[in-house]
């Protein structure tokens, strides 16, 4: 890892001394900017620069940290939540030359994998996201705070996605022509959704919202799941964005950058330990509207990531970085053919779920 020099207030903010610490760069993450610092006796913290471009009030973040935390501390104290440090005037951030910086504590003898390469793993991962959520469920509600507004609104991203087929070039709307034709014959799962979005049996809950396999710490050596992280969008929604992402990255072996199409399935082992870890935390907890809503988590997701990478592409890619000219075209053909993959076992999937839910 390079070292990187930080500014001396920036440290001092949270009553660290620079020249006891090495900065290196840490982790894949692409939103915040994170630090890895370590001092020569081995004290060891996380230091990150708060994306002020997605997240464009902090504060909403770092109040829906502290509810969390204070409230687990009360209710669960043996739960290990990874809360910022205070900096010494006791504030949840540094404010450095327009820059917004938090301190975490660092947890040792973890790893956070970007794909699970086991289902046992797919089954830490689940249950840690379940738990969550399942501790949280008692926590004020209406206290915490919608930190990126219409984040997982499949109604607006299905909007969007027409009014980029209108306002497309001509160029781009015929190479995508096919593509855009199979993810609006799908269309009954945006229309879906605007039936759980209104349905007041389907409550919100505090979920993560991001809820990808390097967003939870296993232990290194047993991969037990150990906590949750990267909790900057945590805040109410519904079930179906923390399983329907789970669903859309841990079931298959290949990632949405993969462009062999034929290496995307469904790996139902996967699938299994996932709903398994999951319900093990939520069963005696969900309604029975949202256990009806389980295998739709998955279409949701991918078919609503599937259409962002494609309105990006006809808008001229002007959200997700690329590497090459079609990258947000491929990706959207990769989420569609995952989605293909889920219809296509949707009975045997139905099936899993439902030994789950009576186990």
């Amino acid at each position: 890892m390079e070292k990187i020099s930080l500014a001396t207030e920036i440290y001092a903010a949270f009553g660290l001394d620079r020249n006891r610490f090495v900065a290196k760069r840490f982790g894949h993450g692409y939103i915040n900017r994170t630090y890895l610092l370590e001092s020569q006796n081995g004290e060891q913290y996380i230091l990150q620069k708060i994306n002020t471009q997605v997240f464009t009030s902090p504060e909403l973040v770092a109040s829906n940290y502290r509810l969390a935390a204070n409230f687990l501390k009360q209710h669960y104290p043996d739960y290990l939540f990874v809360a910022p440090l205070r900096t010494t005037d006791e504030k949840e951030y540094c404010i450095w030359n327009g820059e917004y910086w938090r301190l975490l504590p660092y947890i040792p003898h973890t790893v956070a994998l970007d794909a699970a390469t086991a289902p046992e793993q797919a089954y830490e991962a689940a249950r840690q996201f379940g738990r969550l959520t399942r501790y949280l469920h008692h926590a004020p509600l209406h206290q915490f705070q919608i930190v990126i507004p219409n984040f997982h609104n499949l109604t607006l991203r299905y909007s969007q996605l027409q009014e980029a087929i209108r306002n497309a070039r001509e160029e781009r709307r015929e190479y995508a022509e096919e593509l855009i034709e199979g993810f609006l014959d799908y269309s009954s799962i945006a229309i879906h959704f605007e039936e759980i979005k209104t349905e007041k049996a389907f409550p919100d809950r505090l979920i993560h919202h991001d809820a990808k396999m390097n967003n939870v710490l296993l232990d290194e050596k047993t991969f037990k799941g150990v906590c949750v992280i990267d909790l900057d969008t945590l805040m109410p929604g519904k079930i179906i964005s923390d399983l329907g992402d789970m669903v859309r990255t841990y079931v298959s072996p290949t990632s949405e950058e993969e462009r062999d199409f034929s290496k995307i399935e469904i790996r139902e082992h996967y699938f299994e330990a996932l709903i398994e870890g999951y319900l093990d935390e939520l069963r005696d907890l969900l309604t029975p509207v949202e256990k009806a809503s389980l295998f739709y988590a998955g279409l949701f997701m991918t078919y609503m990531q599937g259409i962002r990478f494609l309105t990006d592409f006809l808008n001229e890619d002007i959200y997700y970085p690329i590497q090459y000219p079609e990258q947000n075209f491929y990706r959207a053909k990769n989420q569609f053919v995952l989605l293909q993959q889920l219809m296509a076992k949707q009975e045997l999937l139905k099936n899993i779920i439902q030994k789950h839910l009576h186990t």
